[in-house]
């Protein structure tokens, strides 16, 4: 899937915005954000999971279908244990605290990434919070959790490989479509936008295969600074853009 038209939306004071049908987010920045302020990185991951609450109503209000947030790397085991710990229990407080307002919003929550390595209990969340929004039909959440971009990669082709294997796939058969339908985001349509917060200017293994023909937006702000005004601002750049998808403009 390169990419599905985008909806318009209209504001009473200027131009019609154009609406991407998903959206992809690398929260970038607590860490900075914390160091601003004199804090601990672990305050800072705090006030991202605001921003995040904040993310997801403003998705809900301006009409977005999906969004997919970028919460853990594989990469991100390398942190100091004592944080990584920190965020698997802010994960654990956020699903206890916001579970019932996700449902009441109609959101339903999909988590990708690996869970083998995971201990039981964080499994048994994750599984919680799915099951418990699956028949929502309102945004999608996808949040991206111990995901890799080259390993979701990697996993697709050893399932395709199996199938050809036990003679159920004809090699000639493997096309895009083929490895899209393997990867974990299986049925849900390619980012049409990737926001990236604090500056940075890299994928860092993000969505690789999904973000092909994505539009690409960096922001300065930290991520716990980014607001509804951010958002605005970058729908109203993504508005500007003349999405070719390899083709030639209007």
């Amino acid at each position: 899937m390169a990419g599905e038209p985008a909806a318009s939306l209209k504001s009473q004071t200027g131009p019609e915005l154009r609406i991407p049908v998903h959206l992809g987010v690398i929260m970038d920045g607590n860490g900075r954000w914390a160091k601003l302020r004199g804090k601990r990185r672990t305050e800072g991951h705090v006030e991202g999971v605001k921003a995040l609450r904040g993310m997801v109503e403003h998705c809900i209000s301006y009409g977005v279908s999906y969004l997919t947030v970028f919460s853990f790397s594989s990469e991100n085991w390398t942190r100091p244990p004592d944080e990584v710990s920190f965020i698997f229990n802010l994960l654990r407080r956020f699903v206890a605290s916001d579970l019932q307002r996700l449902i009441r919003n109609n959101v339903q929550v999909r988590i990708i990434g690996a869970r083998d390595d995971l201990e039981p209990s964080l499994v048994r969340l994750i599984d919680d919070v799915e099951s418990k929004t699956a028949h929502n039909t309102g945004l999608t959440l996808i949040v991206a959790f111990n995901y890799g971009g080259k390993a979701e990669i990697a996993a697709a082709a050893r399932r395709l490989a199996r199938e050809v294997a036990a003679g159920r796939l004809d090699p000639e058969a493997i096309t895009e479509d083929a490895i899209a339908g393997a990867l974990m985001t299986a049925g849900i349509p390619d980012p049409d936008l990737i926001i990236r917060t604090s500056g940075e200017q890299r994928l860092s293994n993000f969505l690789l295969w999904q973000a092909a023909y994505s539009e690409f937006v960096f922001v300065e702000e930290n991520w716990p600074d980014f607001d509804e005004a951010s958002f605005v601002r970058v729908l109203e750049t993504y508005t500007m853009r003349d999405r070719r998808f390899g083709g030639i403009g209007a």
